[in-house]
């Protein structure tokens, strides 16, 4: 399969959430993704922790013996600077507790060619 190269600088965007977090009823990072998906963002990766803590320093870990989860997620966007700073009003209507980072970062991209 031959693969054609992109490369260029864009924005990666992390927003650090808990997993009980909630938005209208749905999981926080649920509906994130739709957010993501109806503004037209190119992906989004969504991760779930094993182990964390927030600004309360409160830890949350996926032993067994733990009744209550609240595991870490992050959510990855790699985006045109412009989108994402389009975003971040929503972002932050949404994202009652939480962590959204920002940074630049070098893409090197493989992809089929059609």
């Amino acid at each position: 399969m031959e693969h054609q190269r992109f490369e260029g600088e864009r924005t990666l965007m992390r927003v650090h959430i808990g997993e009980s977090d909630r938005w209208q009823g749905v999981p926080l990072y649920e509906a994130l993704i739709k957010l993501f998906r109806k503004e037209g963002l190119c992906g989004v990766t969504v991760l779930r922790g094993v182990a964390g803590y927030g600004s309360t320093s409160r830890l949350h870990t996926d032993k067994v013996l733990r009744l209550s989860q609240d595991l870490p997620i992050i959510l990855e966007v790699v985006e045109y600077s412009e989108r994402i700073e389009q975003i971040l009003p929503k972002l932050d209507e949404m994202v009652g507790g939480g962590l959204v980072t920002l940074e630049k970062v070098r893409v090197i991209l493989y992809r089929p060619k059609k």
